[in-house]
């Protein structure tokens, strides 16, 4: 099985070609460029390097988010056009497992994955691994960095924390775990996408039209117009 993973979620663009558990091809970036311009070509030029078709292709595994709502929707739209296309299936990945399993696989405790959401909140979930398998400990949220900190504490296990982020709230993590917050080393903080076509190897196809990323919220310009037509709608009932 030949497997296309893509990842645009954030700033870094990812992309793998995994077959029966080796990485044939992996191209990573971790650059502010728009992925609407870079992902196809990245995706042609790894194909293509790895001389592999479209046509070979057994499935599609694609990062769904949380992330960046534009990078989030482009990784998808790519994944669903090319399953579609192709008539292969499509597994969708949580972009936050991705980063934890990453890193996390060896190390005994829990692991954090983060994202920056801007105002002191972080995109994040709690991951463990056991017989190289993940396990959701708290399912991705979008929270306060000292939120999270104080529902982790009374954990009192070692928790690493990781990703491309972490230097924003690293002493608000520091200060709410202490001894028990490890960082990951800024050479791990990018997520793998051949990290996230092994996640999605054995995960059962979804459904290609209603396949829909996983923001956790709106995005602000969305957010904002919602609320501010429904705030209009009340006006005109008076």
């Amino acid at each position: 099985m030949k497997i296309l993973a893509i990842d645009t979620s954030n700033f870094v663009l990812g992309i793998a070609l995994y077959e029966d558990g080796k990485v044939i091809g992996e191209f990573i970036t971790n650059l502010k460029k728009n992925h609407s311009i870079r992902a196809m070509p990245a995706i042609e030029q790894v194909m293509k390097d790895c001389d592999i078709k479209p046509k070979d292709l057994s499935k599609i595994v694609v990062a769904k988010g949380p992330g960046s709502y534009t990078g989030v929707r482009i990784g998808v739209t790519i994944a669903k056009t090319l399953a579609w296309t192709l008539n292969i299936p499509l597994v969708g990945v949580s972009s936050l497992e991705v980063l934890a399993a990453s890193v996390g696989r060896y190390f005994d405790g829990y692991v954090s994955p983060l994202f920056d959401a801007r105002r002191g909140q972080i995109y994040t979930g709690l991951y463990q691994f056991a017989s190289n398998e993940v396990e959701i400990i708290k399912n991705d949220q979008l929270i306060l960095s000292t939120d999270w900190a104080q529902q982790l504490a009374p954990l009192k296990k070692s928790v690493l924390f990781v990703g491309n982020d972490l230097p924003l709230h690293e002493e608000i993590l520091k200060d709410g775990l202490g001894d028990l917050a490890y960082l990951a080393d800024a050479v791990d903080f990018n997520p793998r996408p051949s990290i996230l076509a092994m996640l999605g190897e054995s995960r059962p196809a979804e459904a290609i039209h209603t396949f829909t990323p996983n923001y956790i919220r709106l995005a602000e310009a969305e957010a904002n117009w919602l609320k501010a037509n429904k705030k209009e709608k009340k006006e005109d009932r008076g």
